[in-house]
């Protein structure tokens, strides 16, 4: 196997993937190993019984390895769906950040290995047309399943660099919010906005558990300073600023 990125530091491969089958890539998710050691998490990608690996893998020093070429499907996203796509494997790149996530503590990303994240995804873009919008987390495709790489995870730094999008989260304040057992127009509104994102929601009107969970994810990547599943004013602000870009 040969290094697709100059950013590579060494190839380490998995046998865990597959073929596209003609699909293009168009999206690329972000993970956090969620492990107790790097070591751990890699060996486990290149573990034939565990169904699981990636493209790419960012230790936590900015080292960065290759698991599986590019033009193969790797096994990152799992059960998943983005604006009507239910097979992200087929048409993304994943990329697994050394990071034991919340069970872990939510331990801060070193600046090395968020730099090295930058340039990887920077070098990968020269090869493949991902629109920033398509700059995704696993909770993003994964509500509820997923909550990696964690609300604490750089979005801001990474879109001043080029990487995805981000808008500055409007602040947090006392007013009307849309919770669990809510129904309407309003609603309704919340969850077809969501779902123009590219989020699997339901629009029914009724606010239930599955717009709770996809509110959660929203927030977790969007508006990190209160994950709680609320579509407070500053959710719905920032989700109206998302769908006007």
């Amino acid at each position: 196997m040969i290094e697709d990125s100059v950013c590579v530091d060494a190839v380490t491969p998995s046998p865990n993937h597959g073929d596209r089958r003609g699909r293009a890539i168009d999206a690329l998710i972000l993970h956090y190993t969620g492990m107790s050691s790097g070591e751990r998490a890699l060996a486990r990608l290149r573990d034939p019984a565990s169904d699981v690996s990636c493209h790419y893998f960012v230790w936590d020093d900015g080292r960065i390895a290759q698991l599986v070429p590019e033009a193969r499907r790797a096994w990152h996203a799992g059960r998943s769906f983005w604006a009507g796509e239910t097979d992200m494997n087929a048409v993304s790149i994943g990329v697994e950040i050394v990071n034991q996530g919340h069970d872990g503590g939510c331990p801060p990303y070193p600046e090395a290995q968020i730099a090295a994240v930058i340039t990887l995804c920077q070098d990968i873009f020269t090869r493949h047309a991902i629109p920033a919008a398509r700059v995704l987390a696993h909770s993003d495709i994964a509500p509820g399943r997923k909550i990696d790489p964690g609300e604490w995870f750089p979005w801001e730094r990474l879109a001043a660099a080029g990487v995805g999008l981000w808008v500055e989260p409007a602040p947090i304040v006392d007013g009307p919010v849309l919770r669990l057992g809510d129904a309407g127009d309003a609603v309704t509104a919340l969850q077809g906005a969501l779902a123009r994102i590219g989020y699997d929601v339901p629009v029914s009107g009724l606010y239930c558990d599955a717009t709770a969970t996809v509110v959660s994810a929203f927030q977790r990547h969007w508006r990190p300073a209160r994950v709680d599943g609320v579509a407070d004013e500053s959710t719905r602000r920032v989700l109206e600023q998302l769908t006007s870009v």
